[in-house]
């Protein structure tokens, strides 16, 4: 075990949406500030910093995770993506062209955070029911949309997800 020394900052590497990215942070430094600070990508958003109200989440070795209860020094080495590697192209994917079509945002704090999820999701459970996305999103925090759209925009981009798999 590497202990680390408090008030120093350390030398983090991560492949973030592909690239490999490195930065230093102090021991007690949270993914979401080493990704907004550090890395300058902010689509990351900071809520409750308490891993309660999603707004923070990113994958993690293709897994959803909370990058507020993350020490960026635990996930050196490790692979991430965020809202940013969803679309490297600038072209809005299936997720968020639904999240367009069906207006599922208001102010966007939340978003990022619910695409990440809604992402990590999908591609566990393709088929979805509207009970099942409302659980899945009963571990964010929206104070604008009323969920209602979310839900929508989410059973709609599985369905497309599932018919362009089917024509493949």
């Amino acid at each position: 075990m590497i202990r680390l020394k408090p008030g120093t900052r350390h030398p983090v590497t991560l492949t973030v949406n592909s690239k490999t990215l490195t930065g230093l942070a102090e021991p007690r430094t949270l993914l979401t500030d080493f990704l907004r600070h550090e890395l300058k990508l902010f689509g990351t958003h900071v809520g409750c910093e308490h891993g309660v109200c999603g707004a923070c989440t990113v994958m993690v070795e293709g897994r959803a995770v909370r990058s507020c209860t993350q020490l960026a020094v635990e996930c050196d080495g490790a692979t991430i993506k965020t809202v940013e590697g969803l679309s490297p192209d600038g072209t809005l994917n299936v997720l968020q062209s639904a999240f367009r079509r069906h207006h599922a945002l208001q102010c966007g704090f939340c978003t990022a955070g619910i695409l990440m999820s809604a992402t990590d999701y999908l591609a566990a459970n393709p088929d979805p029911s509207e009970d099942e996305v409302k659980d899945m999103l009963s571990g964010h925090i929206c104070r604008c949309t009323g969920y209602y759209p979310i839900v929508a925009a989410i059973l709609d981009a599985a369905r497309e997800l599932r018919a362009a798999k089917q024509d493949s």
